[in-house]
């Protein structure tokens, strides 16, 4: 077991109700919030039935289209501390394969997200395309990463810096967890005040 999977909470939410409870207060069909989110209505279904478990980019997306703070379907530490510590890790709550451990600050107008992620074997990040940049760098593992026309496999050590407007993906194909380091802008958790 992984280090950071080691000291995971326990806690998870479970996020369907959450966006069937808002679309429905809304009044939207699932065939609008597809449309509003650039999800497709199938994809959406499951995931309100807790029956796949949404991105962070597709959080981000349905916040958006539901007009809710990504807070709305996780916790996101509050904390305003500039220094995290080894020993006390801050891990954002949801109910995910990967774990997310929080290594940026909330800072006002925060301009970009650190996040150091556990990926698990045979897990698929689906396609994204938004504005900013993403860097990735491989800690621990190796895995498959697609932006635009490249495809290429990562391994330890290695990176990438591309601009998010590009189409683009990544999944682990290995029988071990890939450990990586992401930051990008804008945050993907949404705007923080």
């Amino acid at each position: 077991m992984h280090f950071l999977a080691s000291k995971r909470k326990a806690r998870k939410i479970a996020i369907g109700g959450r966006i069937k409870s808002r679309r429905q207060e809304l009044g939207l069909t699932l065939q609008a919030l597809a449309e509003a989110s650039g999800l497709s209505a199938p994809f959406l279904s499951q995931a309100e039935r807790n029956q796949t478990v949404p991105s962070l980019v597709s959080l981000s997306a349905l916040a958006s289209a539901l007009n809710v703070e990504i807070g709305y379907f996780m916790e996101v530490p509050k904390d305003d501390n500039i220094v995290h510590r080894a020993e006390a890790p801050e891990f954002i709550d949801l109910d995910s394969p990967v774990i997310y451990h929080q290594l940026s600050s909330m800072l006002p107008g925060q301009m970009m997200d650190a996040i150091l992620m556990t990926i698990p074997p045979g897990h698929r990040f689906p396609v994204d395309q938004r504005e900013g940049e993403d860097f990735l760098y491989i800690v621990e593992g190796e895995m498959v990463s697609h932006v635009g026309e490249v495809k290429v496999v990562l391994k330890r050590g290695d990176s990438m810096h591309f601009r998010s407007q590009t189409p683009h993906s990544a999944w682990n194909e290995s029988d071990r967890d890939v450990v990586l380091l992401y930051v990008g802008t804008p945050t993907i958790f949404g705007k923080r005040s």
